[in-house]
């Protein structure tokens, strides 16, 4: 089966994590870039259009020679490598999301976009995605490509046969809070037995932690993991798998995928550009499925960015053409292209994304997905979160899956977080 975009961010995460103090090369001279009419783009398969890439090839032809390379394997890693080694530097870069944080302290190595008119077109993007690619010094290193608002993805039929609300509308009012979706997964597993509301915890603490406007690290470079916010969202998808409400069967198996068509998993919480792997890995459940809002309020999972590096030898081109690949309409492509959901609210009223879509019985999912992607709430992103955060998943994994004591996962886990924080520098 073919790896899914939930897939590729947890690799993208590991990858950041295990290379958290490796920063990029600073105080370096300019490094050697493209030469002649070419103008290098990197980016990862599914992360641009491929129609938007190509219109761009055509349309700025007399000008460059567009060359759009997709990077596989690790791709910070050997963005990070080609920087540093300052030879064959791509002109523009794709900068994933979930690395974002981790770009920023190296804004020299970037084009400040500020200084090529970008603030001039900050109104045109979700001010919380703007916000995430400007350094702290001011400078701007990313522009925004998509986001990804979280939302509830169901199987009607299932939920009406459970005797739950199942028109997006009334599950969206019904199962607003955390409390109400876990006495609805209660519900669904008595009177359908064998079916599971969540196919893993980690989902419920991620989302949990992204509906707050902390993280794990904050400004003054305190970690603030063990707060709050984090332990409630702990304590949350400890609740769920107490009660028996998440799955056993691992995501992505051929189990997964029959458990899923026979409706035993009619449910997920997942980012916006889950659509494509659900419609990708089970295309028999076309028409079974609708989608409502996320349990607990608007939380983002994903979401890159366009860069323009210190190589570039025309960054005035290369920010036209970022741009107008970027512009509402081609974010609008975007999506209906690669499922990638724009950051541009301009874009929701278009009618290309206003189409009833067929998997999910006809639903304008744009009327979940526009309002839930102009509330995420706002907070610090760190260039440490991923390596702090990690020791949490790893043990409330052991807890959920393993079956290790939730009070010991606990403690092992901000033990890890402080020999980490220790070795980041990051006070505690």
């Amino acid at each position: 089966m073919r790896l899914s975009r939930r897939g590729l961010l947890r690799a993208g995460l590991a990858t950041t994590a295990a290379t958290a103090l490796g920063g990029l090369a600073t105080g370096c001279g300019v490094p050697t870039g493209s030469t002649g009419r070419n103008m290098v783009l990197w980016y990862w398969s599914g992360g641009l259009s491929p129609k938007v890439v190509q219109d761009a090839k055509t349309r700025y032809d007399s000008a460059v020679n567009l060359q759009a390379i997709q990077i596989g394997g690790y791709y910070r890693s050997k963005l990070m490598t080609t920087m540093t080694g300052r030879a064959h530097v791509p002109d523009i870069a794709g900068l994933k999301g979930e690395d974002m944080a981790s770009y920023l302290p190296n804004s020299d190595q970037f084009v400040d976009l500020r200084t090529l008119g970008a603030d001039k077109l900050k109104d045109q993007y979700l001010p919380w995605k703007w916000d995430q690619g400007i350094a702290e010094d001011g400078s701007m290193v990313g522009f925004p490509i998509d986001c990804g608002p979280v939302a509830h993805y169901y199987q009607p039929a299932v939920f009406q046969k459970a005797g739950l609300a199942y028109e997006p509308e009334d599950v969206s009012k019904e199962l607003a809070t955390w409390d109400q979706f876990f006495a609805a997964g209660e519900q669904l597993k008595k009177r359908i037995p064998g079916t599971f509301i969540l196919t893993d915890a980690l989902s419920v603490f991620g989302i949990s932690v992204n509906q707050t406007t902390k993280r794990y690290v904050d400004k003054d470079r305190h970690f603030i993991g063990d707060q709050e916010h984090v332990r409630t969202a702990w304590d949350r998808a400890v609740e769920a798998t107490r009660r028996g409400l998440v799955s056993k069967i691992i995501n992505g198996t051929a189990d997964n995928t029959s458990a899923t068509e026979r409706g035993l998993l009619p449910s997920q919480l997942n980012a916006s550009w889950a659509a494509g792997d659900i419609k990708l890995n089970v295309p028999k459940t076309k028409g079974k499925w609708r989608v409502a809002a996320c349990p607990g309020g608007p939380s983002n999972i994903g979401g890159s960015f366009l860069a323009i590096t210190k190589a570039c030898r025309e960054p005035e081109k290369a920010f036209e053409m970022i741009t107008w690949m970027l512009d509402a309409d081609n974010q609008a492509q975007g999506f209906v292209d690669s499922v990638l959901f724009p950051s541009t609210p301009a874009s929701y009223a278009m009618k290309k994304l206003r189409e009833p879509d067929a998997f999910f019985g006809n639903q304008i999912t744009m009327d979940v997905f526009g309002p839930a992607a102009e509330k995420i709430p706002v907070a610090f992103n760190s260039p440490y979160d991923i390596a702090l955060s990690t020791p949490i998943n790893d043990e409330l994994r052991n807890f959920s899956i393993l079956g290790k004591d939730e009070k010991q996962a606990w403690k092992d886990a901000m033990s890890k977080c402080r020999r980490i924080a220790d070795h980041l520098g990051v006070s505690y």
